[in-house]
C-alpha cells in the first residue's frame, strides 16, 4: 500500500510523550534533523516539495532502496574575518544535515524526476499502474 507519510510522523495520542523525549534528549544529537515537505496528489502522480534553503544542488542526495526513498542534505560553511597579521578576529563554522525517508511502494520508481530551484527540491512521483488479477475459470474434474 502506498503511504507517503514520513517515518517519525506524529499521529497518536502519545505525541506528548514523544515530544517530551525529543526535548529531554535535545542536546544529545540522537538523529538528523528533519525538513518540511508538501505532498500533493495530482491524479496520475504525486508531487513532493521539500524546503532545503541554502543548500547547493550537489549537497542533496536522493536514494532508492527497497521501496524507500531517502532524501539526505548536508551543508558545511565557514566564515572567516582576519586582520592584517592574518590572525583570526572571528571564525564561525556551520554544519547541518537533514534526512527524511518515504515509502514509495505503488510508485513507478524508474520514472521519478527531480529538480531543485530557489531552495525547493521538487520530486515528481508517477503512480505505478494497478495490477489487477486475471479472471480465471477453474474446471471441475
Amino acid at each position: 500500500m502506498f503511504d507517503l507519510m514520513p517515518f517519525g510522523y506524529e499521529r497518536s495520542l502519545l505525541d506528548s510523550f514523544d515530544n517530551f523525549e525529543k526535548e529531554f534528549f535535545k542536546g544529545m544529537n540522537r538523529s538528523l534533523a528533519s525538513f518540511r515537505t508538501d505532498i500533493q496528489d495530482k491524479g496520475d502522480h504525486y508531487v513532493l516539495e521539500a524546503e532545503l534553503p541554502g543548500f547547493a544542488k550537489e549537497d542533496i542526495h536522493i536514494d532508492l532502496d527497497d521501496n524507500y526513498l531517502t532524501i539526505h542534505a548536508e551543508h558545511k560553511e565557514e566564515q572567516q574575518e582576519k586582520d592584517e597579521k592574518k590572525s583570526y578576529l572571528r571564525k564561525e563554522r556551520y554544519y547541518g544535515a537533514y534526512e527524511r525517508r518515504f515509502d514509495v511502494s505503488g510508485i513507478d520508481v524508474d520514472a521519478i524526476k527531480a529538480g531543485y530551484e530557489n531552495g525547493v527540491l521538487k520530486l515528481t512521483l508517477p503512480k505505478a499502474p494497478e495490477i489487477k488479477p486475471e479472471a480465471k475459470k477453474i474446471e471441475i474434474q
